[in-house]
């Protein structure tokens, strides 16, 4: 990224997950058993940042949702529906039949791949015109760089004979391959040719059972996205909350999905929680809304800290769409493991009326909304901002990483501070001469605002550093002066400036700092 140097022993990725386990934002789940793959915990910094991103985009969407087209704020309504539903539910929105991926297995490594992320690229001898068969690697961020590596592997299998290079954009899907060709593919892992086998499928829900004995009458299934729990409440909602259309429902909350190759840290993981927003609007309406929250998704990020730079808005090519879907947009940020690429943050999705009439037909009830002002009913189209919270959290760790030699701590955060989980840490200069009592009753003032941290240990130099490092923005200082003229000294942690204030005025300077144009806060007596 722009602005950032990198440390050259480490790659950015590495240093981000080396960070947030040793600072407590993340930690690997069942560390203390070797973990499980594709599963995390947050620690006490990543529960609070999580926290402080939910909050943000509820506020943005639910509480205090944006003003429309028409001047008027829109009309949203939150709900927090079961992670178990009906298994109806999902057979009516086509996961039960249609939510699954197709799988190889390698006999060689007994290792399992995703058969469309399986990349195989022609091999032949120099001069020769003779298949020989065909190198694969997993797509993905380093696939070129591991392709090179596979081709020399084979190459030195071949006593030394040389391969012709074939051009990397002829790379095909294992699945695409006809079924005599897949006998010829080079696993990723393998040391030999025609080790994988035919694709099957892969069911991604994870099953669970209802009641006291299991079995296929009990089968049931953890939720693997929020989406659906607010379309079979839609007339829940209509029926107690009276709303005009537009309006929109939305919820936070886990989802799983048993994903054969969780990868990227926290990217990609088998639980997650997702932040949606089904918008229920009319048919004929559907296309301005859509455009209209593609923008409003766009700037919420910018809102959020996230810089512009870093992100850009992706339209799906028409053969990319959901079955369900018109018109969808992604959101993307650029990942510092994806060489420079961007990966998906939040889909903006045109699922016209589909679920409705899916529910509509399976569960023999009506979904239309009748519109009484203009006597009329119809069954709404949906604009679905469906956005990552787990993702959110890890590109704003990504994006406020910083590493400079030249500071206390070379690795810090530059969180914005109204993410930040500890917004204010406060340091005695020294352990006696009244200072630690002095930073105690200022601790316990400011607490009734902020997170606070108070640190007495250690060179106060050690102390910023160990705070920049969390990415707490600001850090006051009492020293011999406040004693005598009730003066503290505040840091910036992104400048490192440092400004002499009275105590009593601490509050209200870091407030106007969190959230400018808010109401003043009281003073601090000592």
């Amino acid at each position: 990224m722009n602005d950032r140097q990198t440390p050259p022993e480490l790659p950015q990725m590495a240093a981000i997950v080396s960070l947030t386990k040793r600072t407590g934002y993340v930690y690997p789940s069942s560390d203390i058993y070797n973990g499980l793959n594709g599963f995390f915990d947050y620690g006490p910094l990543g529960t609070t940042l999580k926290d402080n991103i939910r909050r943000f985009w509820w506020e943005s969407m639910v509480e205090r949702p944006p003003v429309g087209p028409d001047g008027r704020p829109l009309q949203t309504f939150g709900i927090d529906s079961s992670v178990i539903l009906n298994p109806q539910v999902w057979q009516a929105s086509g996961h039960v039949d249609g939510f699954h991926d197709e799988l190889t297995d390698c006999a060689e490594t007994k290792k399992r791949y995703r058969a469309d992320h399986v990349m195989c690229y022609p091999a032949r001898l120099n001069g020769e015109s003779e298949m020989l068969g065909y190198v694969s690697v997993m797509s993905g961020d380093d696939a070129v760089e591991q392709l090179e590596k596979r081709y020399r592997f084979l190459e030195k299998s071949l006593s030394g004979k040389k391969l012709t290079r074939a051009d990397f954009k002829d790379g095909v899907p294992y699945i695409e391959l006809p079924e005599d060709e897949q006998k010829k593919v080079l696993a990723p892992d393998a040391s030999a040719i025609g080790t994988l086998g035919a694709p099957r499928e892969f069911g991604l829900m994870f099953e669970t059972s209802v009641g006291a004995l299991a079995g296929s009458d009990s089968k049931a299934y953890l939720r693997p996205e929020t989406a659906q729990g607010i379309f079979i409440n839609f007339r829940n909602v209509v029926a107690s909350s009276r709303p005009r259309v537009p309006f929109g429902i939305a919820q936070v909350g886990k989802a799983f999905r048993n994903e054969i190759t969780p990868r990227n840290f926290i990217f990609r993981s088998r639980e997650f929680e997702q932040m949606e927003m089904e918008w229920f609007c009319d048919p004929e309406e559907s296309d301005k809304w859509f455009e209209f929250w593609v923008h409003e998704r766009r700037e919420w990020w910018n809102r959020l800290g996230v810089r512009s730079e870093n992100l850009i808005v992706r339209p799906h090519e028409k053969e990319e769409l959901s079955h369900y879907s018109s018109a969808t947009s992604d959101i993307e940020y650029r990942f510092p493991f994806a060489r420079g690429e961007f990966g998906e943050l939040e889909g903006v999705a045109n699922r016209s009326d589909y679920d409705l009439q899916q529910h509509a037909k399976h569960a023999k009830v009506k979904m239309d909304f009748h519109d009484q002002a203009n006597n009329r009913a119809f069954v709404p189209h949906v604009i679905e901002p469906s956005a990552g919270l787990t993702r959110a959290l890890l590109a704003v760790l990504c994006d406020a990483y910083r590493y400079d030699e030249s500071r206390p701590s070379k690795e810090y955060l530059a969180l914005p501070p109204k993410l930040a989980p500890i917004k204010v840490g406060v340091f005695p200069l020294i352990a006696k001469e009244g200072q630690p009592e002095y930073a105690q009753k200022l601790n316990n003032h400011l607490s009734q605002f902020f997170t606070t941290r108070i640190e007495e240990k250690q060179s106060i130099g050690k102390r910023y550093a160990r705070m920049d490092e969390i990415g707490t923005p600001f850090c006051i200082t009492i020293d011999a002066d406040t004693l005598t003229d009730n003066t503290v000294t505040v840091r910036d942690r992104d400048t490192g400036a440092q400004e002499r204030i009275s105590a009593d005025k601490v509050d209200v300077y870091v407030d106007a700092k969190i959230n400018p144009g808010a109401a003043t806060l009281g003073g601090f007596k000592p």
